[in-house]
């Protein structure tokens, strides 16, 4: 079986290193990959975006499976010209994938088919956008309609700091074509919960739960980024929760997807709030988070090549999703200035330290595999996961696994998982 896995992050590491697992996987590719990725599949050079050579290369290569891990070729439609050309692909149609692709469209679904969500109000216009701030409680929060990499989203703590952030996301197009329409959402307060679930189009399979911390600073300071590292599962996410949420949102969101002509196959990402009120949904994205996946994927006892397929047969039904009895925590080694501008090119040294080391997983996000060796290439640098008995362990085996590695202007929050010990 020939696999190509479509992206260069640290989830697409997590995801390659789950499918190579698979012994009927006889050659996986990965497009454009990173350096981390080329210790496991053939890297090609083909970018995320260009739909035709990508189709041309899994024509030529008789790819069996392309499973798509970002969210701008699926929003795109790359799933869509991979099943044109007969080729199967892992991840939601472009119909589908407008659940991640445009804020306002998944508000508008949530309130139709009633799943708890925040107030919201949606606005193309940044006139009428600042003429409903005025009359607008604070702190509020400022939504680009379209992907903006995870960081399109402003949480404004007076009129003052709404005003300039529509200005920022409207008029200046800080996030690009995103910020052509602009949801403007009640600010929220609870514990923030992740949860991803392989769907096919009718059923849902939630995984294990996890917890992002998206701040570039300690103490959840500083500007939004991709994510600076994760843990699994979240204490929070209790069984009452779970139950509620595969109630009112997980298996309402499936089945509203269904009703509006565009089923759903993939990943959903659920982004939850755990209010007061009840559980209420955040964001959807439409595919593995990122740096979620690479706590939530090393726990996975299931094959994961063999769940993708049953959620394209349409059979997720006879799938058991079962995750070890134990914690994983992530800690993001991003470039100095991340998220704005920061150097690239920097040698990485101590990368072989996790060679045969059970536990302990050094996910590339960032790097470039050149003669010199394996350099740093992008923001978010390296996730680096370790497990434990339970959250504690595994955040203190983390921590100690930074030190194993390093490169010039590394940087980390100290923080990722500290909630932890509040419970």
């Amino acid at each position: 079986m020939k696999v190509l896995i479509v992206g260069s992050g640290g989830r697409e590491h997590a995801i390659a290193a789950s499918v190579i697992k698979n012994k009927r996987v006889s050659k996986l590719y990965c497009a454009p990959g990173n350096g981390g990725i080329s210790q496991l599949a053939e890297c090609v050079p083909i970018g995320a975006m260009e739909f035709e050579r990508l189709v041309s290369f899994a024509k030529e290569k008789a790819i069996d499976l392309v499973i798509v891990g970002m969210d701008d070729p699926l929003v795109g439609g790359l799933v869509d010209c991979m099943e044109e050309a007969g080729i199967p692909a892992f991840g939601p149609r472009k119909n589908a994938a407008i659940l991640e692709g445009s804020k306002a469209f998944s508000k508008e679904l949530m309130k139709k088919y009633h799943i708890p969500t925040a107030a919201y109000e949606t606005f193309d216009d940044p006139v009428k956008a600042m003429e409903y701030l005025k009359t607008s409680s604070f702190p509020i929060v400022l939504k680009a309609d379209g992907l903006a990499l995870g960081k399109g989203v402003l949480i404004c703590n007076s009129l003052e700091e709404a005003l300039e952030g529509v200005k920022s996301i409207m008029l200046d197009k800080q996030f690009g074509t995103a910020g052509n329409r602009m949801v403007i959402e009640e600010f929220m307060t609870g514990r923030e919960v992740s949860v991803l679930a392989f769907v096919d189009g009718k059923t849902i399979k939630p995984m294990t739960s996890a917890q992002d911390h998206k701040r570039a600073k300690d103490g959840d300071k500083g500007l939004n980024t991709g994510g600076m590292g994760t843990f699994s599962p979240s204490p929070f996410y209790t069984k009452e929760v779970d139950d509620f949420c595969r109630k009112y949102i997980y298996q309402a969101t499936v089945d509203a997807m269904a009703a509006e002509g565009r089923p759903f196959k993939g990943i959903i990402f659920f982004g939850l709030m755990l209010t007061s009120q009840g559980p209420r949904v955040l964001e959807y994205n439409a595919r593995f988070g990122d740096p979620e996946a690479q706590v939530v994927l090393p726990r996975m006892k299931n094959d994961l090549i063999e769940v993708m397929e049953a959620c394209l047969a349409g059979t997720l039904e006879n799938i058991e999703l079962e995750f070890e009895d134990n914690a994983a925590v992530c800690v993001v080694l991003a470039s100095e200035g991340y998220p704005l501008e920061y150097e690239k090119g920097k040698l990485i040294r101590g990368l072989e330290t996790f060679e045969g080391k059970e536990g302990y997983y050094c996910f590339h996000a960032g790097t470039k595999k050149t003669e010199e060796g394996i350099v740093t290439n992008g923001g978010r640098v390296l996730g680096i996961t370790a497990k434990g008995k339970e959250l504690k362990e595994a955040r203190k085996n983390a921590y100690e696994a930074v030190k194993w590695v390093d490169f010039e202007n590394k940087y980390m929050r100290n923080d990722i998982g500290k909630a932890i010990d509040e419970v």
